[in-house]
């Protein structure tokens, strides 16, 4: 597994280039685009990957997914990844105004269309047609040419992960992935089709301060688990009396309380923190449960400072190396 993080900024990023991290990821929401993160990353790197996981599938029509890329192309040539996520269905509607309906099929069609702009070559038209997708382009200038791109999908749960391996390159895992949900439910739903598989990992280290960064890691874990989307994953693991008493909490604004619904287990099949050699140990005893190709040691972000989220960041620098392959 290859050593990554979520872009920390300019002046942690080339820290972390430096030390040995070997991939860059940006995310999205209401206040990052992930686009204008990702030319932030490779401004500022010399060799690192560097790519959305992920951007919101639907928030941008394949075009401009496509056109993006391509303007990234020309200053990191070879050294870029697209990851879509579908995004959740009041994400679609209500944020994006969208269509929220049949997401697994939309994004699938969202790849061929991607794919379509991304393998032009000059001189040929760009063609796609789908049931909610149709590009029919004849660019009259020499601006295309293929481009290999790797596409990833978000793949959350077992459909996802087959549309993955039948559409995409690759995966890219969600923050909260154990390894039972890698081993017993993604990882057979690709239906043993090779893919690339990235990954995000709550990740929190301080020395100084374990209990901190385990409340941290805690509180992340729990806001994520207010998803409804995400109650397979924790039916899978016999979760739901936790869920549910964080979910109350969460709806009350009482982040301790949803911080201490997240049990110590729960905490050790998902995070990695407490002090370094804390961490180090969790990474060998986790070795082939984490995402085979990249893993993103993500600070948490729910209720946790930029000053320090850089302080994980920097942190992370020293688990390089311990997550044996």
């Amino acid at each position: 597994m290859r050593f990554g993080m979520p872009w920390p900024g300019r002046e942690v990023g080339r820290e972390a280039e430096e030390a040995g991290v070997d991939a860059f990821c940006a995310g999205e929401f209401a206040d990052h685009d992930a686009y204008l993160t990702v030319a932030e990353i490779v401004a500022n790197t010399e060799r690192a990957l560097a790519g959305p996981a992920i951007a919101y599938a639907f928030a941008r029509t394949p075009y401009a997914h496509a056109t993006a890329l391509r303007h990234l192309h020309a200053q990191a040539p070879g050294r870029l990844f697209l990851g879509l996520g579908s995004a959740a269905f009041r994400v679609n509607r209500d944020w994006l105004g969208v269509p929220a309906d049949r997401p697994v099929e939309r994004i699938a069609e969202t790849v061929g269309a991607v794919r379509a702009w991304l393998g032009a070559e000059n001189g040929q038209p760009v063609r796609y047609s789908g049931e909610f997708l149709a590009v029919d382009a004849d660019v009259r200038a020499p601006v295309l040419g293929r481009l290999d791109i790797p596409v990833l999908l978000a793949a959350f749960n077992r459909r996802m992960a087959t549309t993955a391996a039948r559409v995409a390159d690759g995966i890219v895992g969600h923050g909260l992935f154990t390894a039972s949900w890698w081993n017993d439910v993604v990882r057979p739903a690709t239906i043993g089709r090779p893919l690339l598989e990235h990954g995000w990992i709550i990740t929190a280290v301080d020395d100084n301060a374990p209990e901190r960064a385990r409340a941290d890691a805690r509180r992340m874990i729990a806001f994520y688990l207010t998803v409804k989307t995400y109650d397979p994953f924790v039916a899978h693991h016999g979760w739901q009396e936790q869920v549910a008493a964080l979910r109350g909490a969460f709806r009350n604004g009482d982040s301790e309380a949803m911080a201490q619904a997240v049990t110590d287990g729960m905490l050790a099949e998902i995070a990695v923190c407490g002090t370094t050699a804390e961490a180090k140990e969790t990474l060998a005893r986790r070795a082939g449960s984490l995402p085979r190709d990249v893993g993103y040691f993500a600070p948490p972000s729910y209720l946790v400072s930029p000053g320090r989220r850089a302080a994980y960041a920097r942190s992370a620098l020293e688990l390089i190396g311990a997550a044996a392959p």
